[in-house]
């Protein structure tokens, strides 16, 4: 089994692959157990690794902008494999990274909030005895009006 160092390390270079400046996918992916779980927080739980890439390629796209991920808190659960992160996810609608947007979603967030929004949420981990993600469940609200200005 992993340790909670481990599973730490993990979760840092995890969410690292979202936030380099050239984001990741295959890496993301690579973290995933071949029948891992996710719970995006707005849909259906989805099975397995081509659900979960496909949940994805819109955001590795640029679609929503640049997304970024800033952890407040991490809980890691060793004994059980478990670990949970406390976020802010940022978007960033202007100049070159709002150009792949989804227009509505970039022309609201540059009218109402000047191009850059955020919002907070938290997700639990599930990991395998190797430390790759068996479940990835995301608790947030990304409904619009609870948006705010990003700092």
């Amino acid at each position: 089994m992993t340790t909670g160092a481990d599973l730490g390390q993990t979760i840092d270079a995890f969410v690292s692959a979202f936030n380099d400046p050239e984001p990741d996918l295959d890496r993301v992916m690579s973290f995933f157990a071949e029948d891992a779980r996710y719970l995006p927080g707005h849909g259906p739980e989805l099975r397995g690794l081509a659900a979960i890439r496909a949940e994805f390629a819109p955001q590795f796209a640029g679609r929503y902008g640049a997304m970024t991920f800033d952890v407040y808190d991490r809980v890691i659960d060793e004994s059980r494999g478990r670990a949970t992160i406390r976020w802010a996810c940022r978007l960033n609608l202007t100049g070159e990274h709002g150009r792949r947007a989804i227009p509505p979603l970039r022309w609201f967030a540059r009218i109402r909030h000047g191009g850059r929004v955020q919002w907070h949420g938290l997700d639990v981990f599930h990991f395998d005895p190797e430390g790759r993600i068996t479940g990835k469940f995301t608790y947030a609200t990304f409904r619009l009006p609870l948006w705010e200005r990003a700092r």
